[in-house]
């Protein structure tokens, strides 16, 4: 009643253009890879038939290209359409111990198998393979096909044993040779064949020229094969399985001619489907994409918890329904979901995968003779979903997928082979999405665990023992392993298990807010005239999230679809908490942590608006040092202050002064801008012009001497040594600096200022500096103001030097 595991057909994925490094064994992973390589199609020039003596006295026609490069359907690149077709070649007798077929021309495949009569019959030996390449025309090495097949519950006498299938790439040539184990005593099975499958072009994409890169053909129709002339659309060869015997072997059939072969094209169904059910129907169901007229034998479909993927229906990837008329096997539910993978190359184009998976299909029930397809789903490394066995996507249809545990469940193969690779998330997506809504017909949790009951006595790769009619606990997304002696679905997606699970269930994991568009953060706190746009990521893909919803003060204010990385709003002005809920494909929500957004429209102010004052330091006919000094204020948070001209700087919140230059002569405005985090701001932009006032302007008294220099201001500085000579200057205006000349013998001089002696200043230096700014005065406003200079006479050092005095209006 129970189906074998099918990867006894992991290995078996054909890629539709590639030659696949297939791994052997008892399923996936087995042994170690071939040497087979990739290679891609070409258009071909259009063939010819020809013939060759081979040996053993068997005549085949082969391919020849003809000389010139027409062929039907034009010069356009157009491929047409041909039928999937499986070729059955048998082996020739060479002893009791050694079956073989020599180099032999074909028609076109791209896959290969060894099989024989009766399921139940093992080959012990040895069969090994090497083809020849459509494109390059060389043969490849020796192959080992895997002969270590999983055990087939009460198999029908039309079921076939086999080899794990190969995938080869388009090849025109096969060489075969099956081996006795040695030491063993155990005869050959009789009626051994090598099955050969070409996956035609069936769907519209693939008759497409190569220059739209599809299609898994090369534009023409495969070499004709025959024997002895005959016409091979009427050969046939015996079928030593046909006797309705319970044991294959009971009987001895007519062993097949050496070197025959048959194209396959629409073979009787099989007595007995691989789950050991016998059919009482052969008429062909709807298409799975339209579930079945509940009957007594059809279920009715549940609804889900979560939306249904898209899936590729059979049509679509182009199963030719006739070779699989049965009607399809329903189970009661589904309580688990188990992952596959198919083995074989990763190296294929998504284009290419309905090819893949009708070659699959072709194996399944061609070469192998059950009713059908074996998986429930099939998902290439695009993320494509496809139906795989019929009887409708949303049934619990009965698969043959994993031996012992087919009646409760249902099962999903990744093309390619993930034993040193991982799956890509699109694949992992598509999986997740599709247990989801699968478990979700059933109300399963894709994270929680199951009990199934084995239906067969065996253990699995970790060595767990299982016993027929025995309940045991199972992920609910498991792996092929998980219940059976297999490596598949390879180590590496079988390590992505756990990422699936958690996609399936819910909630959305990883979510976090990574942006507040038009907003500004201080500390904790954003700041915004009122709009916001709020970003975020997650780790679950947005395809199994159903939706986000911005929450602003636990309230929904807007809502975006499960691709969505951002969703906007306006708060009304105040303190508010912002926040975004992912709401999982099953109904599960996960929330960031509130954020604070505070929304305000105030201009921030200047207290104390943009002051100048000069400062010490070196003065020039075209620089003044001065000081630029203000106090800007916000409501909320003040942001930053900007000077805006005679030069550019920007300034923090707490800064409240800066060191800067004046041109003398020239009025200037000095325009600064305060900014506040919500992005609101005022503008502030008075005027200063500093005005040098030479000495030769000043009111003399006592002696002074002139000075003449390229370092003084104008050229010329006054100096004198004589006690109490003074300058004097009148100004209106609010600040004030004395220049002078300074060196090792400088003196002092006391400064008055309106009157009142206000310092003393010292103009000795230890080197020489002319222009210097050595006192400075300031005055909260503007007004008429008078500075004398006295000199000291300083013992020693009487002399100072003066270059006169600056001042601000």
């Amino acid at each position: 009643m129970y189906g074998p595991s099918i990867c006894r057909v992991c290995p078996l994925l054909p890629f539709a253009v590639a030659v696949s490094a297939m791994t052997g064994g008892n399923d996936v992973g087995r042994r170690g890879t071939h040497a087979y390589r990739p290679l891609s199609l070409k258009r071909r020039a259009w063939l010819t038939l020809g013939a060759v003596v081979l040996g053993g006295g068997g005549v085949v026609t082969y391919a020849v290209a003809s000389p010139s490069g027409d062929g039907p359907g034009g010069g356009d690149g157009a491929r047409p359409k041909r039928p999937v077709k499986v070729y059955d070649l048998a082996l020739q007798g060479t002893g009791g111990d050694r079956r073989e077929l020599s180099r032999t021309d074909t028609r076109q495949f791209s896959l290969l198998g060894v099989t024989w009569a009766g399921a139940g019959k093992r080959l012990h030996g040895t069969a090994q393979v090497r083809t020849r390449s459509v494109e390059t025309g060389d043969w490849t090495a020796w192959h080992d096909l895997d002969l270590d097949v999983d055990p087939l519950d009460k198999p029908g006498p039309r079921v076939r044993g086999a080899s794990e299938p190969v995938w080869v790439g388009p090849s025109d040539g096969v060489q075969v040779q099956v081996v006795r184990k040695n030491g063993t005593t155990t005869p050959l099975p009789r009626g051994i064949e090598v099955n050969l499958v070409d996956p035609g072009v069936v769907t519209d994409a693939e008759t497409e020229p190569d220059g739209n890169g599809k299609g898994n053909g090369d534009g023409t129709e495969p070499a004709a094969f025959a024997l002895d002339g005959t016409d091979p659309s009427t050969s046939t060869t015996p079928d030593p399985s046909a006797d309705a015997s319970t044991d294959p072997d009971a009987t001895t059939s007519p062993s097949p001619t050496d070197n025959q072969a048959t194209a396959t094209t629409s073979p009787s169904p099989a007595d007995t489907s691989p789950e050991g059910s016998t059919s009482s129907s052969a008429t062909t169901p709807p298409p799975a994409t339209t579930t079945p007229t509940p009957t007594a034998t059809v279920p009715t479909a549940p609804p889900s918890t979560a939306p249904r993927p898209q899936i590729v229906p059979r049509a679509d990837w182009g199963a030719d329904e006739s070779i699989s008329p049965e009607a399809p096997e329903y189970n009661t539910d589904v309580k688990a979901l188990f992952v596959h993978h198919t083995d074989g190359t990763n190296d294929y184009t998504c284009d290419q995968s309905p090819a893949i998976v009708r070659s699959i299909y072709a194996y399944h029930v061609q070469v192998s003779g059950w009713k059908d397809l074996g998986y429930n789903f099939l998902v290439d490394k695009c993320g494509t979903l496809f139906e795989g066995r019929k009887g409708g996507v949303d049934l619990p249809v009965l698969g043959a997928h994993t031996y012992g545990w087919n009646r409760e469940a249902a099962a999903v193969a990744v093309i390619g082979d993930y034993t040193q690779t991982s799956a890509t998330d699109a694949a992992l997506t598509s999986i997740a999405r599709l247990a989801a809504w699968k478990l979700g017909q059933y109300g399963a949790d894709p994270a929680g665990t199951t009990q199934l009951v084995a239906g067969a006595t065996q253990k699995n790769l970790a060595g767990t023992s299982f016993t027929t009619g025995t309940k045991y606990t199972f992920q609910r997304i498991s792996g092929h392993r998980d219940g059976f002696n297999t490596l598949c679905p390879g180590d590496l997606l079988y390590n992505q298990l756990p990422k699936i699970r958690s996609w399936a269930a819910g909630p959305a994991q990883g979510l976090k807010v990574t942006s507040v568009g038009s907003a500004t953060l201080s500390g904790t706190t954003y700041y915004t005239k009122g709009a916001v746009k709020v970003g975020w990521t997650t780790t679950t893909p947005g395809t199994l999230i159903s939706r986000f919803e911005l929450l602003v003060d636990g309230r929904v204010t807007a809502t975006a679809a499960g691709t969505a990385t951002s969703a906007s709003a306006t708060l009304p002005l105040g303190t508010h908490s912002v926040a975004v809920r992912a709401v999982h494909v099953s109904g599960r929500a996960t929330t960031t942590a509130a954020l604070k957004v505070v929304a305000e429209t105030t201009a921030p102010t200047f207290p104390t608006p943009p002051t100048l004052a000069l400062r010490t330091g070196t003065v020039s006919t075209t620089s003044v040092p001065v000081t630029l000094s203000w106090k800007a204020a916000d409501n909320a948070a003040l942001h930053s202050v900007k000077l805006l001209t005679p030069t550019t700087a920007t300034f923090g919140p707490t800064v409240t002064s800066a060191g800067s230059t004046a041109k003398p002569g020239t009025a200037s405005v000095w325009s600064m801008r305060a900014y506040d985090y919500a992005g609101n701001y005022a503008t502030s932009s008075p005027s200063y012009t500093p005005v040098v006032l030479q000495e030769t302007s000043a009111v003399r008294t006592g002696t002074w001497t002139t000075r003449s220099s390229t370092s003084y201001l104008g050229g010329k500085s006054y100096s004198s040594s004589a006690k109490n000579a003074a300058l004097t200057w009148t100004f209106t205006g609010r600040s004030a600096s004395w220049v002078v000349s300074r060196a090792t013998t400088s003196g002092q001089a006391y400064v008055y200022v309106d009157g009142v002696k206000v310092s003393t200043v010292d103009l000795k230096s230890a080197t020489t500096l002319y222009r210097q700014a050595i006192w400075t005065k300031t005055w909260p406003t503007t007004a008429k103001h008078t500075v004398k200079i006295v000199v000291v006479a300083t013992a020693g050092r009487p002399t100072i030097t003066t270059d006169g005095l600056v001042y601000l209006k």
